[in-house]
C-alpha cells in the first residue's frame, strides 16, 4: 500500500461489489483497517468475545513495542547500546494507531463515524497553558 497517496484508488480500482467510498471517511485509511477486520475476523477460530478481548490485548503489545523501541533508539540498554531508530519508534507508533483502529472496528462497524465524533470532541475542548 502507497502510504501517500492521498487520492485513494479510482473505481476501476475498486474490487466488484465494494460500495463507493463515503465522502465523510478517509477512503484509503479505513478501507484499509476494514480489510485487516474482514481479514481477521476470518483467519480467528476462537469465539468472537474471546476475539475481542485479544484485539484489545494486542495493544498493550504494540505499546511495549514503542517503549523498546525508544530504549533502543536512545541507547539507555547500556548492555545493548542503540538498536533502534527514531524512524522505528515512527513506525511502532503507527502499529500502535492500526491496532486500535482495528480494536474500534471490532467493537462497531461505523468505526469511522466514532472516531471522527471523538476527533471533534477533542478538538473542541478548551487549551489550558501547560505548566506552573
Amino acid at each position: 500500500m502507497d502510504q501517500h497517496n492521498t487520492h485513494g484508488p479510482g473505481p476501476a480500482d475498486r474490487p466488484a461489489g465494494r460500495p463507493a467510498p463515503r465522502p465523510d471517511r478517509d477512503h484509503d485509511t479505513w478501507t484499509t483497517i476494514d480489510e485487516l477486520h474482514d481479514w481477521l475476523e476470518a483467519e480467528t477460530g476462537i469465539p468472537p468475545e474471546q476475539d475481542l478481548l485479544l484485539r484489545m490485548l494486542k495493544l498493550s503489545e504494540e505499546v511495549g513495542e514503542v517503549a523498546q523501541a525508544v530504549i533502543g533508539a536512545t541507547g539507555q540498554n547500556p548492555r545493548k547500546g542503540a538498536t533502534h531508530s527514531w524512524q522505528d519508534v515512527e513506525a511502532e507508533l503507527c502499529d500502535v494507531i492500526v491496532t486500535a483502529m482495528v480494536a474500534l472496528r471490532t467493537l462497531t462497524p461505523d468505526a469511522a463515524t466514532v472516531f471522527a465524533g471523538h476527533v471533534r470532541r477533542v478538538a473542541a475542548r478548551p487549551r489550558t497553558p501547560l505548566g506552573p
